[in-house]
This record gives C-alpha cells, structure tokens and sequence, in this order.
C-alpha cells in the first residue's frame, strides 16, 4: 500500500515568515500546513497523519517548548525542527534531549531548512515503518497457542529441538510440530529472521537493569 504523502507543519507567529517557509516548502514540492499559534496547530492536527513540525520557540502564548512538551504528553513521535531568533544552548540542550531534531537560527539558510525537513521526514517514516512491523508482529504474536509461545521462547533462547522437548516433557516430533505451526503463523521460514521478529517485539530480551 502507498504510504500517505508527508505533511510539513509550519507553526510561527510572524505572519510574513510563515508565508514565505510555506512558499519554499511548496517549491520543493512539499505538502505544508501553516498555523499562526501552537494552541492553534494542537487543537486542530491529524494526530495520524505523518510529517513533521517546524517549530517558532519564542511565541505569545503556548511557545515552542511548551508545545513540545504537550505533545510529549500525548506520546506524540512527531519530529520537531525548531527555528529561533534568540536561541541559547541551555534550551537548545532541552529540546534536544525531547526529541527535537534540528534546531536552527533565523534567519534561516534555506538549504540548511531543507536539509534539516528532509532528514526529520526520514526519521518520521522510519518511525512509522517500525511502528507498523510491530503491530503486525504483535497480531502474529496472538495467534499463537500458549504451547507455542513456550517453545517460541525456549528458541529464542537458542535451544534444540531435542532439549526444547526435554523442558517441556514432551518428544522432538511434537516440538517440530509446534516449531512448524509457529513460523507459519509468525510469516518466517528461517529462524534467524523468527528471533529478530520476537526481539523486536520484547522477547527474549534480558529486563533492564
């Protein structure tokens, strides 16, 4: 399936900027939403649709970091590139470490903004593509027997057949069986590409320390 085009959101208060980001943005060929206030853009975006923000800090208001910090709260993963006038290193530090991924010093060099949107549009898809394998992963997951899921774990843990049998008090035959029934289900044929699905999906994982 086609994935959705991008959306680029354009969030400032000075009405002649965001005129003319949207206008470069538009040249390159880029889908863009503009919004005048960060109160604005959050009580009316598309949640679902994918994209990213490009981000005034200083704004009457909800000003940039607070906008972050609410869509932080919302477990929100879309990437923010910031543009200021007054920027300093402390905040630059404190949007970083929330995810932001640019942050840029008006006036802004338009090569550097585009760069910088093209780079958090990438961060964006792979985020959602990740995001997709787990949910498919997951619903695999599912449909597995509780039997199945013992085995799936004992050969995530780099077990035999003959010894995944012996901890189950069971035969090899009914273990390849069950090994059989899971890779089906789990859409895999090797078990190289088994253990990446069920890593990704917290198994097999040691808890964190």
């Amino acid at each position: 399936m086609e994935e959705p085009t991008p959306t680029v959101y354009l969030v400032d208060d000075d009405p002649d900027l965001l005129r003319a980001l949207a206008r470069l943005l538009q040249s390159a060929d880029m889908k863009v939403a503009t919004y005048a206030s960060a109160q604005e853009f959050l009580d009316s975006h598309d949640r679902s649709a994918p994209g990213c923000l490009v981000l005034d800090l200083a704004m009457p208001g909800l000003n940039g970091l607070q906008l972050q910090q609410a869509l932080e709260q919302e477990a929100s993963a879309l990437p923010i590139v910031f543009l200021t006038g007054r920027g300093d290193i402390a905040t630059t530090v404190q949007a970083m470490k929330h995810g932001a991924t640019d942050f840029l010093t008006k006036p802004v060099d338009d090569t550097e903004l585009l760069a910088a949107i093209d780079s958090a549009l990438a961060t964006d898809r792979l985020r959602r593509r990740a995001n997709v394998e787990r949910e498919r992963t997951a619903q695999c997951l599912a449909t597995l027997t509780e039997r199945e899921r013992q085995v799936l774990e004992l050969i995530i843990a780099g077990k035999l057949n003959k010894q995944i049998a012996a901890d189950l008090g069971t035969v090899e035959k009914t273990i390849k069986f069950h090994r059989g029934n899971l890779m089906r289900k789990m859409d895999v044929r090797v078990v190289a590409d088994l253990v990446k699905l069920a890593e990704r999906a917290g198994i097999g994982k040691a808890p964190p320390i």
